[in-house]
């Protein structure tokens, strides 16, 4: 009989945990499992639609608790909403499951393992929490200190310990020192790649003008830490290496998660409007908020390049999607990108500068030629090392076995 498998999540929006936590349902329910999703938070207009329409049922339990504690104490509101979900799975669901399968939040796993009837917990981590906030103040400090001891030791009490790359393995070693005896493994991401090989044919003259031809694309949410305004910076230092005639052709998009609850998002997407305001530019960029699947194929379809911002980043999704869809990467030499973009094959790795970034949007411009080339290798790539086939069976193994 194959495992019955649990999945619990803080927040099942649109994100690259998010896309991460959905491809594993879907990997495990290919090779039989059955599988469902937990989560305190789930918007059916704010979500993945693979969520709506997979068959895979969502329980959503615990959103009336609060988020933050007037705009602070978010880390300790996730923990509270998580285990609030843990007691009400365990307690009064009535659900019926081998393993756990866990990401985001460890606060909840010693919950599903000190139960009457325990359970296996499959932690997949893609970062440490604790290195996500900056400890600017003394209170901060002081808050985050428990949440950040609890953060490690319930961590280590997961059966399982799973990574998004080599560099968040390395990150986790450093982090928390009392596990040095865990060696957590690596499971790259993938894409379920049947949402990209849809014919999706969409006019896009109102997203760019019909004669922008060049058009750069920027996937990501809008979060100060994304760094998306080295995109606007990139595209201003563009205009200067180009002829007039060049630069009306060049477009970019900046296309990415948004969330009207969360304040950040409000705020960052005006800044960056103001940005490209300041910087003249304003008609050379278009903002897409919260976009769906049939405008982001369309979007990848359409661009000769990503750019993708992010410095440290733990993997980074983006640039997988980007490269099966023949589509050439650049980012930020730092973080995931280094293990998914071989530069000057797949793209090109960068600075995280405008003058780095604009030289390299500048040889897509004048040698057209890259983006095929470009974007071959890097279906290529995708292909071989980040295939739905290999993340699927990977972590079906890792179910199996704690399933036994």
């Amino acid at each position: 009989m194959e495992p019955l498998v649990l999945f619990v999540h803080p927040d099942l929006g649109i994100g690259g945990a998010e896309r991460l936590v959905v491809d594993a349902a879907l990997a495990l329910k290919s090779r039989g499992c059955h599988v469902q999703v937990w989560t305190t938070h789930y918007d059916p207009n704010h979500c993945f639609s693979e969520t709506k329409d997979s068959g895979i049922p969502i329980r959503c339990c615990g959103d009336w608790l609060p988020r933050s504690l007037f705009g602070r104490c978010h880390a300790l509101c996730a923990y509270v909403r998580m285990i609030f979900l843990a007691l009400y799975i365990i307690f009064l669901s009535g659900e019926r499951f081998d393993v756990v399968f866990c990401d985001q939040v460890s606060a909840c796993i010693p919950f599903f393992k000190l139960a009457r009837n325990p359970k296996k917990v499959l932690f997949y981590c893609h970062f440490p929490d604790q290195l996500l906030t900056q400890r600017i103040s003394l209170m901060k400090r002081i808050y985050r200190k428990p949440v950040d001891w609890l953060e490690e030791k319930t961590t280590g009490m997961a059966d399982c310990i799973l990574v998004n790359s080599l560099f968040t393995a390395d990150i986790f070693r450093k982090t928390f020192a009392s596990l040095a005896c865990i060696e957590p493994e690596v499971l790259y991401p993938s894409i379920n790649v049947s949402k990209f090989e849809c014919d999706f044919f969409e006019d896009l003259s109102n997203i760019v003008p019909v004669e922008r031809n060049n058009v750069f694309l920027s996937i990501n949410r809008f979060e100060r830490k994304k760094n998306l305004a080295l995109a606007l910076e990139a595209l201003y230092d563009l205009r200067d290496r180009l002829s007039k005639s060049e630069w009306e052709k060049v477009h970019l998009v900046l296309a990415g998660g948004y969330d009207e609850r969360i304040l950040e998002n409000v705020q960052h997407y005006q800044e960056l409007n103001d940005l490209a305001t300041r910087y003249g530019i304003r008609d050379h960029v278009t903002f897409v908020r919260s976009f769906s699947d049939k405008q982001k194929v369309n979007l990848l379809n359409n661009c000769i390049c990503v750019l993708y911002t992010p410095s440290n980043e733990h993997f980074g999704i983006v640039p997988i999607e980007a490269m099966y869809m023949r589509c050439p990467v650049i980012a930020v030499n730092s973080g995931g990108p280094l293990e998914s973009v071989v530069n000057n094959v797949t793209g090109y790795l960068c600075l995280p500068k405008a003058k780095d970034f604009s030289c390299a949007m500048e040889r897509f411009v004048k040698n057209p030629s890259l983006k095929v080339t470009m974007g071959n290798s890097g279906h290529e790539r995708v292909m071989k090392t980040f295939s739905f086939e290999a993340f699927s069976a990977h972590l079906y193994h890792h179910i199996c076995r704690l399933a036994q």
